[in-house]
């Protein structure tokens, strides 16, 4: 955890790498990631989100977060979290960077 000491926590540093590596993504999908809670994942969403790093929007029932465009900050917080995101180990920042959302096959059953 490259970037805690700045942050001032593991979570938060947790979401907005995850964010900034995948551009969108919900709680569990995070706290999954991770192998961690989803409350404090949760918690610090709600904070970013309130103190406008972050927006969100539905899908079904499920809300998604991702980096807010007007957030005035975006290009330098942008900057630094990769930077810090450099640090990683590289199987770690390739497992972030991976992406494998396939859509259901038509007819499939549940």
């Amino acid at each position: 955890m490259v970037l805690k000491p700045i942050l001032g926590s593991v979570s938060k540093e947790r979401v907005l790498v995850f964010l900034v590596a995948r551009g969108e993504s919900y709680p569990r999908e995070i706290a999954r990631f991770y192998r961690t809670d989803l409350d404090p994942i949760q918690k610090q969403l709600d904070r970013l989100e309130l103190g406008g790093v972050l927006v969100s929007r539905t899908a079904g029932r499920t809300r998604l977060y991702s980096l807010n465009p007007r957030y005035p900050f975006l290009p330098e917080l942008r900057a630094l979290v990769e930077k810090g995101l450099s640090f990683y180990p590289v199987n770690e920042r390739d497992r972030l960077r991976m992406t494998r959302r396939r859509p259901r096959r038509r007819g499939k059953p549940l």
